[in-house]
């Protein structure tokens, strides 16, 4: 039986001929990852088991950003952990204000992950790198500090999903509107410890940024991991940037699937999670009147540049409705820079936004945009659980950069070819 992406990739690092869904192997690592929240709990159990050496100073990185710049004296002192115990282990890949980015942009920026690299990070979107054609999954803080000491993780193979993407998506259907189309079809639970395997003739209206959000989010659908094969768009993308040796993989003609599905993306329409499930989709015509209090246009799975391009594109020359909040986030140092240069925050702040330095904050409900009782909020972000942005009887609606921007303008879901 042939082996899909993913069970290629653990195979080889693994150094197996072959493995099968559901086999248990250990697997040599490129990559281990860890932020603020997640890196203090895994110093502390490679402290207490009396590690005194990392695997690959070169192969750990640490991205200080879901309470940073730190919002108070708790989380202040989880960034100094992390600080000394980077310093004291030369760790290479340390990332902190003024060089910092949320985590799952600025890896990928930074060419720290690419294709055929075999990734863990202590964060459950760990997964967004599978659309450089890489293995990456989320574990938890254990598991970092495992790897750290190791360079080995334990799997268990998982089975996997086709998804058949076909067709070109209308002008206003993103990545994003795509992975909440496929979340609602199959459920928060459809592809529960499965890889879910993207291809198909329409990938080749997918940019990068479209994958990686679709990447991104396979952990909303239960998934292990979401992966794309490697194409001209992810060469482009990697060459000159990824500091690894990139390797290709295929899935063979015979791997086996549990489920395939086609998705024609001609036919998809912007599409909102409302509460409090994202599996709870509504294409933009089925919305209804839904009054906002509050706008997030950033985080790690909408904070690229490209995300922040058609969010302009809607805001140019308008004005942000009375009473409703906007609040934008680009997702590192040199997106926010490139975005500054176009002119794409004097549109924002014209219109009313506010542009905030990198950081996950709302989006965990941690700072720099908490919801009050009874707030509801259009996101761009991943999550939209009982109280995840805030209060929890605030609401939240995920959707694409461009519906939340047309919601701002309005004050309403709205979507964008309506303003």
């Amino acid at each position: 039986m042939g082996m899909t992406m993913s069970q290629k990739i653990l195979a080889a690092h693994a150094g197996l001929d072959s493995v099968k869904a559901g086999q248990l192997i250990e697997a040599n690592l490129d990559m281990v990852l860890g932020n603020d929240v997640t890196s203090p709990v895994a110093v502390n159990v490679f402290e207490g088991c009396g590690a005194d050496s990392v695997f690959d100073k070169n192969k750990i990185a640490m991205v200080m950003d879901h309470f940073t710049p730190n919002k108070d004296i708790k989380s202040a002192q989880h960034c100094l952990q992390v600080r000394n115990f980077a310093g004291k282990y030369e760790i290479k890949n340390y990332f902190d204000v003024g060089e910092m980015g949320i985590e799952h942009a600025l890896l990928p920026e930074k060419g720290l992950v690419g294709p055929g690299s075999l990734v863990i990070g202590a964060d459950s979107h760990t997964c967004t790198y599978g659309a450089l054609g890489a293995f990456s999954t989320g574990v938890g803080s254990t598991d970092m500090a495992a790897g750290m000491i190791s360079g080995k993780a334990w799997f268990k193979v998982p089975g996997a999903i086709k998804f058949v993407l076909t067709g070109k998506p209308a002008k206003w259907v993103s990545g994003k509107d795509i992975i909440l189309h496929i979340i609602g079809k199959i459920g928060v639970d459809g592809a529960l410890y499965k890889s879910m395997e993207f291809t198909g003739d329409g990938l080749q209206y997918l940019s990068i940024d479209d994958r990686l959000c679709i990447a991104n989010m396979a952990i909303e659908a239960g998934a292990k991991n979401g992966i794309f094969p490697v194409d001209d768009i992810t060469r482009e993308y990697c060459n000159g940037r990824f500091q690894g040796e990139p390797v290709e993989y295929t899935a063979d003609e015979d791997a086996e699937y549990d489920e395939v599905y086609t998705i024609d993306l001609s036919a998809l329409r912007p599409t909102v999670a409302f509460p409090h499930l994202p599996e709870n989709t509504k294409t933009i015509d089925n919305v209804g009147e839904v009054k906002i209090d509050q706008v997030v246009i950033g985080s790690c799975t909408n904070g690229r540049l490209s995300d922040l391009r058609i969010a302009a594109q809607v805001l140019k020359d308008k004005k942000i409705a009375k009473g409703v909040r906007c609040i934008i986030l680009p997702g590192t140092q040199q997106i926010w820079l490139d975005a500054m240069h176009e002119g794409l925050f004097d549109i924002f702040v014209n219109a009313g936004a506010v542009v905030s330095t990198p950081t996950c904050g709302p989006c965990l409900g941690g700072h720099m945009g908490i919801l009050a009782q009874g707030e509801r909020a259009v996101s761009t972000t991943n999550r939209n659980f009982v109280g995840r942005m805030g209060h929890v009887d605030s609401e939240v609606y995920l959707a694409s950069p461009a519906v939340a921007a047309a919601s701002a303008i309005t004050g309403y879901i709205t979507d964008p070819e309506r303003v």
